[in-house]
């Protein structure tokens, strides 16, 4: 029996993206999964997509009890909960200086406490039944640095440490926890659409042109979620994907300044690209 037959597993942001792979990879593997996203319709759809016992909700992972209700319900239904994946994530990035007060507040209301949320309604849970493993979603830029992306860094560097942190405390509760820092990855993060109401802060032209210029081509999505259940099942702390990234990782560990002097070329270039771009843009009537 493969580790996943018979498991239920809910699932934050899986309308797209990360979300939607590591859903249908666990359904295929014999999973239940709740799909469950801000995107109803969407995660309808991939419910679909998962096939006969997969469910979905919509769920804004910023109202905690709404995560609360719907995490409940759904280990009720099951019988047991043994996975949250806290996947649900926004991009964010330009400038620091010019990134408006809000837009900080609001990545950190997704990405930090969406987290925080699950966690306080899955832990108590897992705990009362003895096991269950939380897998939360950070990122490369959540274990060095990510210049231009620094609200995003913020966020994935405090999901590294909840995790990490948690890890050992829920250890002896048979509660295990997991953090995956997904290099680039093939999503729709990667296009650079223009959140509403940052303007002119997120000014990157291509992001993908930019995150692949320090880390490399980007990975499809569906290897990625493979990739993330074999850490899942091997039980690792970091869970490190591509596997590429991972010497990415351990060479910033080993040299610390490497990740500088590897990223100020790239942000040097985006920034004279925007200024080139500027020179030749139409006047504003």
């Amino acid at each position: 029996m493969e580790p996943w037959q018979g498991k239920s597993a809910f699932i934050t942001g899986a309308a797209s993206g990360i979300g939607r792979a590591l859903a249908k990879a666990l359904a295929q593997r014999g999973a239940t999964v709740c799909v469950s996203d801000i995107d109803g319709a969407g995660a309808g759809r991939v419910a679909a997509e998962c096939g006969k016992g997969a469910t979905s909700v919509a769920l804004d992972v910023c109202d905690a009890a709404a995560v609360r209700a719907a995490i409940v319900e759904f280990a009720g239904q099951c019988g047991r909960l043994d996975y949250l994946f806290n996947n649900a994530g926004i991009g964010m990035g330009g400038e620091a200086h010019e990134i408006p007060l809000e837009a900080w507040h609001r990545v950190a209301d997704v990405n930090i406490w969406g987290v925080v949320h699950g966690v306080q309604a899955a832990y108590p849970l897992m705990r009362q039944q003895g096991f269950g493993h939380i897998v939360n979603t950070a990122s490369m830029a959540g274990l060095g640095p990510a210049p231009l992306l620094t609200p995003y860094a913020l966020t994935k560097h405090a999901v590294v440490g909840l995790s990490a942190s948690l890890r050992v405390e829920a250890a002896p509760s048979g509660v295990r926890v997991s953090v995956v820092c997904p290099g680039v990855i093939e999503t729709p993060i990667l296009a650079a659409q223009l959140p509403p109401g940052l303007g002119a802060a997120w000014w990157l032209p291509d992001v993908r042109r930019y995150l692949e210029k320090v880390s490399g081509p980007a990975c499809p999505v569906d290897r990625m979620a493979q990739e993330t259940l074999e850490g899942v099942v091997r039980n690792q702390k970091f869970i490190v994907v591509p596997r590429r990234a991972r010497i990415g990782w351990l060479l910033g560990r080993l040299f610390p300044s490497l990740p500088d002097q590897v990223l100020a070329p790239a942000v040097a270039f985006e920034r004279a690209d925007r200024t080139a771009r500027a020179a030749v843009a139409p006047p504003v009537p």
